[in-house]
C-alpha cells in the first residue's frame, strides 16, 4: 500500500513538473541556437542590414503560414483577433522583436559582435527586474546585489566610452520587454509567432519589392547561395522563437534569465575567437560588472533554480 501511495505521488509529481521541464528544455534550445547566430548573419554581411531584416520577417511569416496550413490552425488566429487586449500585446511584441532583430543584425555585420554579446549578458538582469515589477517574482538580496554590480559595470563602461554603450543596452531592454510581453499574453507559441510575423510581413514585402525594383535587391541578384541564406533566414528566425515562446509560457523570467547566458557566451566566443574582435577597455569594464553579477546570481540559485517557475 505504501509503495502504491509513493508511486502515485511520484507519478503526480512528474505530471505537475512536466510543463516546467519542457519549458526549461525549450529555453536551452532557443538560447543555444541564438548563441550561434553570428555565424549565420556574417555570411550575409554583403547584404544591407534592412534587407536581411525584411527577408527574416517575410520568410518567417511564410514558414509560419505553411505550418498553420498543415496543422489547420487559422481559426485560432480569429479567436485572438477578437481578444483585443491580447492582440494588442502581440502587436507590441511584433514591434519590439523586429526592432531587436534589426539592431542585432546591424551590430553583427559591422563587427560589433562582442558589444552585442554584452547586451545579452545584461538582458537577463533586466528580465529579473521586469519579473519583479510585473509578475511579482521575488527578488532576494543576492539578486539585488547582482543587478547593482551589473549596473556599476555599465556605468563604468559609459565613463570609459565617453558615452553610453547604447547598442548593448537597447538589445538588452528590447529583448527583455519582448520576453515579458510573451509571458503576459500567454498564448500558444505558434499562434503568437504567426501573428507577430504576419503583422510585420506586409511592410517587409513592400520594402523588398521597392529594392528589387531599383535593382538594389539582394534576392537572386546576389547569387544562389545568398538567396538560399535569405530564404532560410525565416526558418532560422522562427524555430528558436517558437521554443522561446514555449519557455516563456512555462517558467519564470528569473529562470529564463539564468538559462539565457548560454546565448551571449556563444556569441562572445564567436566574436573573440572566430572573428578576432578585441574588446575595448570600456567593454571589459562592463563585462567585469556583468559577469560578477552572473556569478553571484548563479551560485545563489541553488534552491530557486530547481523550484517551479
Amino acid at each position: 500500500m505504501r509503495g502504491m501511495r509513493e508511486g502515485n505521488y511520484q507519478s503526480k509529481h512528474r505530471h505537475t513538473r512536466s510543463p516546467e521541464t519542457g519549458g526549461t528544455l525549450a529555453a536551452f534550445v532557443a538560447y543555444g541556437m541564438w548563441g550561434l547566430f553570428p555565424l549565420y548573419w556574417k555570411q550575409l554581411k554583403h547584404v544591407e542590414s534592412m534587407q536581411i531584416l525584411a527577408h527574416r520577417i517575410l520568410w518567417a511569416a511564410v514558414f509560419c503560414l505553411i505550418l498553420m496550413l498543415v496543422w489547420k490552425r487559422f481559426s485560432e488566429i480569429g479567436k485572438l483577433l477578437r481578444q483585443k487586449r491580447k492582440f494588442f500585446i502581440v502587436f507590441l511584441a511584433s514591434i519590439v522583436v523586429t526592432s531587436n532583430w534589426g539592431l542585432y543584425i546591424w551590430a553583427v555585420n559591422i563587427g560589433r559582435v562582442v558589444e552585442s554579446a554584452l547586451g545579452y549578458y545584461i538582458n537577463p538582469l533586466v528580465s529579473v527586474l521586469l519579473g519583479a515589477l510585473f509578475f511579482k517574482e521575488r527578488v532576494d538580496p543576492w539578486t539585488k546585489l547582482a543587478v547593482a554590480l551589473a549596473s556599476l559595470g555599465i556605468v563604468g563602461a559609459a565613463v570609459l566610452y565617453g558615452s553610453v554603450p547604447w547598442v548593448s543596452l537597447l538589445l538588452a531592454v528590447t529583448f527583455a520587454i519582448y520576453g515579458a510581453l510573451k509571458k503576459r499574453v500567454g498564448i500558444e507559441p505558434l499562434i503568437s509567432l504567426a501573428v507577430e510575423t504576419f503583422i510585420a510581413a506586409p511592410f517587409a514585402l513592400a520594402f523588398l519589392l521597392s529594392r528589387q525594383a531599383t535593382g538594389a535587391g539582394a534576392f537572386w541578384n546576389a547569387g544562389a547561395p545568398t538567396t538560399i541564406l535569405l530564404v532560410m533566414a525565416g526558418v532560422v528566425t522562427a524555430v528558436p522563437l517558437f521554443f522561446f515562446a514555449q519557455a516563456a509560457n512555462s517558467i519564470s523570467l528569473q529562470k529564463m534569465g539564468f538559462i539565457q547566458y548560454v546565448s551571449p557566451c556563444g556569441q562572445l566566443f564567436i566574436g573573440v575567437v572566430i572573428y578576432g574582435e578585441k574588446p575595448t577597455a570600456a567593454l571589459l569594464m562592463a563585462f567585469a560588472g556583468v559577469i560578477s553579477a552572473v556569478i553571484i546570481y548563479v551560485f545563489t540559485r541553488k534552491r530557486s533554480v530547481g523550484s517551479p517557475g
